[in-house]
């Protein structure tokens, strides 16, 4: 056993870190025995994507990745629910799940966890039901309360861990303030947070008013004012994805980042993954227009959120003695406990 400082989410803290039955190192909240020698070093779990899309990828690489848990935000669920089971290891209906190709299977020492919110809802005609990106099954365009209340069951069903609106007034039709309110609703009532894709003039403040609980992509059409700010700094978080921008709307983004952060909001790490050449692993860029936000080391690593280190089936990484850059960060490996 080694001591180990480790980050668990919010703050540093001391443990032990050895190796388990299955030779994987494992890390433990007990108090390190005197004398205990000392991990060089620092642990974190493995960090969090809060916005990809798993069919734009080659989702394979996951596996070896510094990725500990993504967030798909937008594709067909029945396709992104397989690659979920075969990631996690856990079977639907009693039975082996169905293999994935290209992905780990259950007994893979590399597994990840994937969250995903299925379709993008949005309004016959809306965003991105024309766009030739969007796969087979992953845009439900919805007319009514009734197809509302359908669709929202129906990802419920799949396994959704959220629920994603589009409201895209740049890119065609979007929901009446009433539908969208409805669809909120439905969702919050299945225990269900509504991430927004906001876009245009005034969306992203309409659909905080209307229910969203989280935007998937920081406010990038309009400088926001510093009243609207603190309106959702208080309400709502934010996906950051302020790499995939154009650098006039990138620097919207970044200085919306900037006021929000420092008004106490909720800023998560999310990179748009699938929207252009983005790596299936950490973006440096993504995490350069955070840092140029004005987020510091502890601030980065929360917006990373990490999975819990001390859960035995999570990704440990190591940072490197003296550095706290998320960057830096490798998996952590048997030969690294050999001090």
């Amino acid at each position: 056993m080694l001591t180990a400082t480790f980050f668990d989410g919010e703050r540093w803290r001391d443990g032990v870190v050895g190796l388990g039955e299955d030779g994987r190192p494992r890390l433990g909240e007990e108090t390190p025995a005197p004398g205990c020698p000392l991990l060089p070093g620092r642990i974190v779990g493995g960090f969090t994507d809060h916005h990809v899309h798993l069919q734009l990828v080659d989702h394979a690489f996951l596996a070896s990745s510094r990725l500990g848990r993504v967030v798909d935000l937008g594709g067909d669920p029945s396709t992104v629910a397989r690659i979920a089971v075969h990631n996690s290891g856990v079977s639907t209906g009693g039975g082996a799940s169905e293999a994935v190709p290209g992905v780990p299977g259950p007994d893979s020492p590399d597994l990840r966890t994937v969250d995903f919110a299925g379709a993008f809802l949005t309004p016959p005609g809306g965003y991105p039901s024309d766009r030739a990106w969007a796969p087979a099954g992953s845009v439900r365009e919805i007319a009514d309360p009734a197809a509302a209340a359908t669709a929202v069951e129906e990802m419920a069903a799949a396994g959704v861990s959220c629920v994603k609106v589009a409201s895209n007034s740049t890119a065609g039709p979007v929901f009446s303030d009433a539908l969208f309110r409805t669809i909120a609703d439905l969702a919050a009532a299945r225990g269900l947070p509504v991430i927004a894709h906001a876009e245009g003039s005034g969306e992203a403040q309409r659909v905080v008013r209307l229910g969203a609980t989280q935007l998937a992509h920081a406010p990038f059409s309009e400088r926001l004012d510093d009243e609207e700010i603190a309106e959702q700094a208080a309400r709502i978080s934010w996906i950051s994805t302020l790499a995939i921008h154009d650098s006039h709307a990138r620097a919207i983004a970044i200085d919306n980042v900037a006021r929000f952060h420092a008004a106490g909001g909720t800023v998560r790490y999310g990179t748009d993954m699938g929207n252009g050449p983005t790596p299936v692993d950490l973006n440096p860029a993504e995490v350069a227009a955070l840092r140029t936000a004005g987020l510091d080391d502890d601030a980065l690593l929360r917006a990373l959120a990490p999975v819990d280190p001390l859960d035995p089936r999570s990704l440990l990484l190591l940072l490197p003695p003296g550095s706290a850059d998320p960057l830096a960060a490798r998996p952590l490996t048997p030969a690294d406990l050999k001090v």
